[in-house]
């Protein structure tokens, strides 16, 4: 099949789209680049009249502050991005508002921080929100809520946000346009010889090799960042194209199967969302040592984590967080959501699961990490064919 016709294959059976949008295409040297925003909300609304749901995730509104601040450059602060950032967003939205409504569309905001998503309760609000949105016919724009994130609770990049949506929101398909025409062989702003490459079947250390990682003078992620999205995303079963979000009628042309940017084909076998949740949107908080004998039981068998498993504790953390799991080698073998708070795990290692009660003087469960709550590393490059949970 070549490629014109896997594209077509793909894009015939999307439903729901996540489409990201970055700082480099969504800003010009005056401020936003309105005529952009308008020829992408036409092609957006296409999209939703030919029966197809879109979720946006919109970069720009530090960019639009910068601009609208009259600024020179980029503020290093936090409070001052944050700042600048509350100057923009109201600006951003605006502006999104005013394009889909020539096309009779109505839009809405959704904010968040990495900490929404690492939070189940929070993570499942949020996805409520964004498919109650959809079933009102609005479309939601999606960004970080950089007036009051912190290192701690940033996602880094609206591209890695993109993947976490596509997930949170079950789209088919994310579409991450950029400045550039997709992933090359070669810088394409060093070597003129620059090749596109146009499908990516698995990303591998030498796809990553090729993406840049010099971040354009607005936005915080390069073509690394965008190709870790990829990877997340084809892990979770959909595919992703990279393509300019400068050209014309560039959504159009991609919808019609035309070999426009980079695919990257989804993996075969994928992790399910919630397996998806634990294993990139939830921060680990600490890791937990275990004997050789649980690691066999945890690898090679499917097995839970015991606490008779566990040789060493490290880090505070509590109960529902996210640990690393890590072989006596120092390697790490899986993460996983611990039932129990970290202190009351060091009192229970080394212990069988009928202990637990004495111990402790109650039971949460028999296992310290049930197995529907973790997820292999080597798994997490592969997909999990075993899981079968869809929330």
């Amino acid at each position: 099949m070549n490629n014109e016709n896997c594209r077509k294959d793909l894009l015939k059976a999307v439903k729901r789209v996540v489409i990201k949008i970055g700082s480099g295409v969504l800003t010009g040297d005056d401020g936003l680049n309105l005529p952009v925003m308008y020829g992408l909300s036409a092609d957006i609304s296409a999209l939703k009249e030919s029966g197809i749901e879109v979720v946006l995730v919109s970069s720009g509104a530090i960019a639009a502050g910068i601009r609208k601040m009259q600024m020179t450059s980029k503020p290093r602060s936090v409070s001052q991005q944050q700042a600048t950032a509350a100057v923009g967003q109201g600006h951003l939205i605006r502006a999104w508002e005013n394009a889909f409504e020539v096309y009779g569309h109505r839009v809405g905001q959704v904010l968040l921080t990495r900490d929404d998503l690492t939070h189940r309760r929070r993570y499942l609000n949020a996805r409520n929100t964004i498919f109650t949105l959809l079933s009102w016919k609005i479309i939601p724009i999606v960004n970080e809520n950089d007036t009051v994130v912190v290192d701690e609770i940033k996602f880094g990049d609206n591209d890695n946000l993109s993947a976490m949506v596509t997930n949170l929101s079950e789209a088919d398909f994310l579409i991450n346009l950029t400045n550039i025409d997709g992933l090359f062989d070669k810088d394409p702003r060093d070597h003129k010889d620059a090749r596109l490459i146009s499908v990516v079947e698995k990303v591998d250390r030498k796809i990553a090799q090729f993406a840049g990682t010099i971040p354009g003078f607005l936005g915080k992620g390069g073509m690394g960042s965008k190709i870790r999205a990829a990877k997340k995303v084809a892990i979770a079963g959909a595919p992703t194209i990279i393509a300019n979000g400068l050209k014309p009628g560039i959504i159009k042309s991609l919808f019609e199967g035309h070999e426009e940017g980079t695919l990257f084909l989804p993996e075969a076998v994928s992790l399910c969302s919630r397996k998806h949740w634990i294993a990139f949107t939830k921060s680990p908080k600490g890791e937990i040592i275990i004997d050789r004998g649980a690691e066999i039981a945890i690898v090679e068998k499917g097995k839970s984590l015991l606490p008779s498993g566990i040789k060493e504790v490290r880090g505070q953390f509590s109960l529902g967080n996210s640990v690393l799991l890590i072989n006596e080698d120092g390697e790490p073998v899986a993460v996983g959501m611990v039932s129990y708070h970290s202190g009351n795990i060091r009192r229970i290692m080394g212990a069988k699961s009928a202990e637990i009660e004495s111990i402790l003087g109650f039971k949460h469960d028999d296992e310290v990490i049930h197995r529907n709550n973790m997820v292999l590393t080597a798994l997490m490059d592969e997909g999990d064919e075993a899981c079968r949970l869809n929330v």
